[in-house]
């Protein structure tokens, strides 16, 4: 299979020890989600990821502009080139789901994210960029980071024609959360989740809720979140009436209570063994090859399978196997 096969990680402070395992497992790349709301700093798990790894591609996916300064990110990067290697450090950019959510604000405008794009590239470059109105550079000596120029691949989270527009002009490809984007990239990486069945398991075992019910629940977040009408979803209207005796300006505070680590409170009656096999968030090793050769057929060139449950390595080994078996 021409597919290559990724991880990504709601990060934790055990995510650099599940990283190490994707990488006697053959992932290829470990992608470290960024929303310090929920999960601990990104670029501190990358350090001592690169530390405990030496082929893994390691990378933040994705990075949200508002929460990091050009120059704090330029130094970020140069900080794991110096520990990882440069042909091993990937950067994915974003403009904002939980990273901005979770914090009561929107997604940012794409022009904003492509200007702090081209920032944080000409700082890498070794040029003078300008920032807020002031000229900045890297000025860090020798031992201080890895030395400029510093190249390394930058993707778009996008599907969206605005967001592909910019992949595009100022990236090397895009990541997007499942199907295909379309944008003409040979980059194509698409985030997947969920978990793969054992033989006589189905969606009512509560290892398979533990292991996939965030896959699950992340749907509906997305679809209120962007304002897309959760009629459409099983059981969409209740689920968000459940959300009634919460604020509505602290709403999104209890609606990403455990996103994509676990299943909140809230949330918990609506994810039925009917809604996962409806969203198909569990499949057996011949239905899961079966749905990366037709997201192969779209045009999607990486896939970056994101576990999550009690057992991590569980879920990480089992995948890759089914992937590739």
């Amino acid at each position: 299979m021409d597919l290559t096969i990724s991880c990504a990680f709601a990060t934790a402070m055990d995510t650099p020890d599940h990283v190490a395992a994707a990488e006697q497992m053959g992932y290829t790349r470990a992608w470290l989600y960024d929303s310090p709301a929920l999960y601990p700093d990104v670029w501190v798990q990358l350090a001592r990821a690169a530390e405990r790894t030496t082929t893994i591609g390691l990378g933040p996916g994705v990075l949200i502009p508002s929460l990091r300064h050009p120059m704090t990110t330029a130094a970020a990067i140069a900080t794991l080139v110096e520990l990882a290697g440069q042909d091993r450090v990937h950067v994915g950019v974003g403009s904002g789901f939980t990273g901005r959510f979770t914090l009561g604000q929107k997604p940012l405008r794409w022009a904003q994210v492509r200007e702090w794009v081209l920032c944080v590239q000409e700082l890498l470059a070794g040029g003078i960029s300008e920032w807020e109105g002031g000229k900045l550079t890297m000025m860090h000596p020798a031992g201080f980071g890895a030395a400029r120029p510093i190249e390394v691949p930058f993707v778009i989270g996008a599907a969206g024609p605005k967001g592909q527009a910019v992949a595009r002009e100022v990236a090397d490809g895009v990541i997007v959360a499942g199907g295909s984007p379309e944008v003409g990239l040979e980059w194509q990486a698409a985030l997947t989740s969920g978990t793969v069945l054992a033989a006589g398991e189905d969606t009512t075992s509560e290892r398979v809720f533990d292991a996939a019910g965030h896959a699950a629940a992340v749907g509906y977040h997305f679809f209120v979140e962007n304002g897309f009408g959760v009629d459409a979803l099983p059981g969409g209207p209740e689920w968000l009436k459940a959300y009634d005796n919460v604020p509505a300006d602290e709403r999104h505070l209890a609606m990403h209570d455990l996103h994509l680590v676990g299943v909140n409170e809230i949330d918990k009656p609506f994810i039925t063994p009917e809604v996962m096999d409806m969203l198909g968030v569990a499949w057996s090793p011949d239905a899961l090859r079966a749905k990366l050769a037709q997201m192969q057929e779209t045009g999607i060139t990486e896939v970056v399978y994101q576990p999550a449950g009690a057992d991590l390595e569980r879920e990480l080994a089992t995948f890759i196997e089914a992937a590739t078996g």
